[in-house]
């Protein structure tokens, strides 16, 4: 009888050893590789802080060896303005993110939405409001619109010089309001209370170069500013004030 006591007492100690081990192992795992810090990189439409609550579920999953192996052959998908975010473990408390997020030529209001549209475009997204640096395109006309599907317009050529447009005004770090195309093929910039006559295509690489000069001394300003006639000969460019 003492025999079979001593025999459960020494399985009681060992159970309870191993019960300690596992314990021991749960709470250093949780706080030895707890998520602490995380970069965020290639974010706009969404903020780090978003993005952070988007990669860490929360509980035992802000876990970098959760992550390691739960992204090890993944990336994230299916968020709306982006394409794909990678995530990669810097250290035990550190992950990086990258995000990779949709082209948006530019965006269009319809029916109380905005509607975001690629180079080819193709209407990407959607969403009640707006996003910072992404510009509003005003001048086109369509009857109906589709999710994932090209907008209607009578020539898609548009499409061609809207992207072009917004690529110079982002390599110049110039951020319109507004952009808007004339079915004349005229396209009228918007800064605050600066709208700017741009005329047709043509020098519009030299005229939105030049405009980067000539926008801060316009600051607080409201009229017109006409560079419709800009070239490399004709250089001269004149701001009409508002009555």
């Amino acid at each position: 009888m003492e025999r079979e006591f001593d025999r459960r007492k020494i399985i009681a100690v060992m159970i309870l050893i191993v019960l300690v081990i596992i314990i021991g192992s749960i709470v250093y795992l949780l706080t030895e590789y707890k998520v602490t810090d995380v970069i965020v990189e290639g974010n706009v439409h969404y903020t780090s802080e978003e993005i952070k609550e988007m990669v860490l579920p929360g509980g035992i999953r802000d876990n970098s060896l959760y992550l390691r192996l739960f992204y090890k052959h993944r990336n994230i998908k299916d968020v709306p303005f982006i394409e794909t975010m990678d995530v990669d473990i810097v250290t035990h408390h550190a992950i990086k993110v990258t995000v990779y997020e949709k082209a948006l030529a530019g965006c269009l209001e319809y029916l109380g939405q905005y509607l975001y549209f690629d180079k080819d475009g193709i209407v990407v997204e959607s969403s009640a409001l707006p996003t910072e640096g992404v510009p509003l395109i005003k001048g086109l006309t369509f009857d109906s619109v589709l999710l994932h599907e090209p907008l209607p317009v009578e020539d898609d050529r548009i499409f061609a010089e809207i992207l072009k447009v917004t690529q110079l005004l982002s390599k110049y770090n110039l951020s319109a309001d507004q952009i808007f195309f004339s079915n004349k093929g005229n396209v009228t910039l918007y800064f605050e209370k600066v709208r700017v006559d741009m005329g047709g295509e043509a020098n519009v690489d030299e005229k939105v170069m030049q405009l980067r000069e000539i926008l801060p001394n316009l600051a607080g300003k409201c009229g017109i500013l006409h560079m419709e006639n800009y070239d490399k000969d004709t250089t001269k460019v004149t701001f009409v004030p508002d009555e």
